[in-house]
């Protein structure tokens, strides 16, 4: 279990322990909560009466509550990029959900999790960080504690998490640099598909930066791109927006003749194969999240980690350079 400790300084006296916990480890409410009902502050090594005020010099230990998931574990690949008592990062290969939804139960990243912490004799509660599509591949965030999740989520909403993504795309862009500000929404609470949708009628701002890598003669763009905002399938929705859709994305680039139309206002459907990627070089959206930087909750040292590009993403530009 994760433990934090703080030495009260000449400054913070009058202030109580959960005035000093919400103030230098920016605990929230429901974590502030538990650590009381659980005694799991201790002043000097004794029990915290109430929310006492400490004096100058007193040592203040908390441990954070342990948690386990109830992910039933099943052996799926798990392949760690970095991990220690706090965090695990993974590299997630496409095909797999993050965690169980009411469609898809089990067969998920979490229960691979689930396995691997088990048969490692970890007990911790399986919480994202951040989420990857079912057929996106790359970097996912799993915190070990409800602390170093809840900070994670505060830096990337501040901006300090850095995200970039390789995709490649149909067509060949024009320009090596752009920028994509539209804005997201969901028109029908009852399908997964997200849209170009006025703010006034429910869509988020998002902006979404894109660098070309390299053009290819058959008519695709390697490009890296990073995010602005997170909205759910922001990069798909954009780049098909402006007519450079992720290549063998079954929703964003599926061969619907209203797909431009939908993606700006028209919201018309066809029924159609929307599973199944549409490319015959590549089975699901060549999308990857291979960069990722953050300041580590606990260490305070910022973490700069990648993934290599996966190998059917390398297949299908070996087949598409010749």
């Amino acid at each position: 279990m994760a433990q934090f400790t703080y030495i009260v300084k000449e400054t913070d006296k009058e202030l109580t322990v959960k005035e000093l916990l919400k103030r230098n480890f920016h605990f929230s409410s429901r974590l502030l909560t538990k650590i009381k009902q659980q005694d799991l502050a201790k002043l000097n090594g004794q029990s915290v009466r109430g929310w006492m005020s400490p004096s100058p010099g007193d040592k203040l230990t908390v441990t954070l509550p342990e948690e386990t998931s109830d992910f039933p574990p099943e052996d799926i690949p798990i392949s760690v990029v970095f991990e220690d008592e706090s965090l695990l990062v993974i590299n997630k290969q496409p095909g797999f959900v993050v965690h169980p939804t009411k469609g898809k139960p089990n067969h998920t990243i979490a229960n691979g999790i689930a396995k691997k912490s088990a048969d490692e004799g970890q007990s911790y509660k399986i919480r994202f960080a951040n989420r990857l599509d079912m057929n996106t591949s790359g970097l996912l965030i799993i915190a070990k504690n409800g602390f170093v999740q809840e900070q994670l989520i505060r830096q990337m909403k501040a901006g300090i998490t850095e995200k970039k993504y390789l995709a490649i795309l149909d067509g060949c862009i024009d320009d090596d640099y752009g920028t994509v500000n539209a804005p997201i929404g969901r028109p029908d609470p009852n399908e997964v598909e997200r849209w170009i949708l006025p703010t006034e009628k429910g869509g988020f701002d998002s902006i979404t930066h894109y660098h070309v890598l390299k053009r290819f003669s058959k008519g695709y763009t390697l490009a890296e791109i990073s995010l602005e905002t997170g909205r759910t399938h922001q990069i798909r929705v954009h780049m098909a927006s402006i007519g450079h859709p992720v290549t063998g994305d079954h929703l964003y680039n599926n061969g619907d003749p209203f797909l431009y139309r939908k993606l700006h206002g028209d919201y018309r459907r066809i029924e159609g194969e929307e599973e199944k990627s549409t490319s015959k070089y590549i089975d699901r959206q060549a999308l990857h999240a291979y960069q990722l930087s953050f300041i580590h909750p606990i260490t305070e040292k910022k973490l700069c980690l990648e993934a290599p590009m996966p190998n059917d993403m390398e297949e299908m530009i070996k087949r598409i350079s010749m």
